[in-house]
């Protein structure tokens, strides 16, 4: 009988010990996995924009994990402007994000392929298109000229934001166009046949937002939750 409550004591002590462990351990990627990607993405951010930054996952036992395959846990569709770089701004590493770059962040066929390729094969439930300030590609859509002529396609591509931008006369038509942008851009991916059923089942959350150069901060757009 002693032996036996020798035992039992023993396992509460080790499991105590073991709970304690745990709680003094920085997050892994086990205990990230059971966060909602979102909740991710903007804690990230938030440690971005602290100068916290845990730089995680980008050494060469990463590199070497990954060669056998990836397992994003969202699609960042986002500018091709240099100061606004996914990975850096959401603080993660090789293998966490899927990112598709374009001027303007606009969904194009191969862009709306890329983004589909990563629900369907590799099973991403999240998908945030991301705008940002001060964005060329949208004030070139807002004053198109010969000068951006090599924007043509990128252009034609916002006239839906720039039209209702300029249907709404905002007092700041930039900034109205650049949310509106990330927004519409959003909505057209969410009518997508394969990515509509999903965002329906709630399989797939599809959100636009907006990076903020001066402080790093991204902010999720007002009802941009498709």
């Amino acid at each position: 009988m002693k032996c036996s409550r020798r035992i039992a004591l023993l396992n509460v002590v080790g499991a105590i010990a073991a709970v304690a462990g745990c709680a003094t351990r920085p997050l892994t990627r086990m205990t990230a996995a059971v966060t909602s990607p979102l909740a991710r993405l903007m804690r990230g951010n938030a440690r971005f924009v602290r100068g916290k930054m845990a730089h995680a996952d980008v050494d060469a036992a990463r590199r070497t994990e990954l060669v056998s395959g990836q397992h994003p846990f969202a699609v960042i569709v986002a500018c091709s402007d240099s100061r606004s770089s996914p990975a850096i701004i959401f603080d993660q590493g090789l293998g966490q994000l899927f990112v598709v770059r374009v001027a303007g962040e606009v969904v194009d066929d191969t862009a709306a392929e890329s983004v589909q390729y990563a629900v369907e094969h590799l099973h991403v439930h999240l998908v945030m298109v991301l705008g940002h300030d001060d964005c060329g590609a949208v004030k070139a859509a807002l004053n198109p000229s010969a000068a951006n002529a090599e924007l043509a396609a990128i252009i034609k591509q916002m006239q839906p934001a720039i039209k209702e931008a300029d249907a709404e006369s905002p007092p700041n038509r930039l900034n109205r166009a650049i949310n509106l942008n990330a927004k519409l851009q959003a909505q057209k991916l969410a009518r997508l046949p394969a990515l509509e059923k999903r965002v329906r089942s709630g399989e797939l959350k599809i959100v636009a937002a907006r990076y903020k150069l001066a402080t790093g901060q991204v902010q999720l757009l007002p009802d941009n939750l498709l």
